[in-house]
């Protein structure tokens, strides 16, 4: 029995976009059969930054996460497919870049821990509340 279609959210962050690696990053979802059901280039504001990350507000680390994500240009992309949310978990690998696998895409081009080149949504649930942030709408 084949896996549900479902949606979930990457978003490339400054360190992708300023390094050239959205076309690369894009393409791995695309070449796995992924579909692209929406994109868009942002710089996030603080407060758009802070919403979007409210999950982790209180955390020490709470403060980089913003600052670094509002510090240039960012990708977001809705990708649709099978088993969207845990497939796109496992191509991106672990959050700390010296933890990540290679072939996945932090394990090759991430260089730290806040500077991980990508941020994809963990759950059903964060991928509503997440796109909802990014692309300014209600979603459910």
């Amino acid at each position: 029995m084949s896996s549900p279609t479902e949606d979930t959210l990457v978003v490339i962050k400054p360190d992708g976009v300023r390094r050239g690696l959205v076309g690369e990053i894009i393409a791995r979802f695309e070449r796995k059969g992924f579909l692209i059901k929406e994109l868009k280039m942002q710089t996030m504001s603080k407060a758009l930054a802070e919403e979007f990350y409210s999950v982790h507000e209180g955390k020490p680390f709470f403060g980089e996460l913003v600052a670094f994500i509002t510090s240039g240009p960012v990708v977001g992309v809705i990708l649709s497919g099978r088993d969207a949310v845990a497939t796109v978990r496992r191509m991106v690998g672990a959050t700390k870049s010296w933890e990540a696998a290679a072939g996945t895409i932090r394990g090759d081009f991430s260089l730290g821990y806040t500077d991980n080149t990508i941020h994809a949504s963990d759950s059903a649930e964060s991928f509503t509340k997440e796109s909802g942030v990014f692309f300014g709408k209600t979603r459910g």
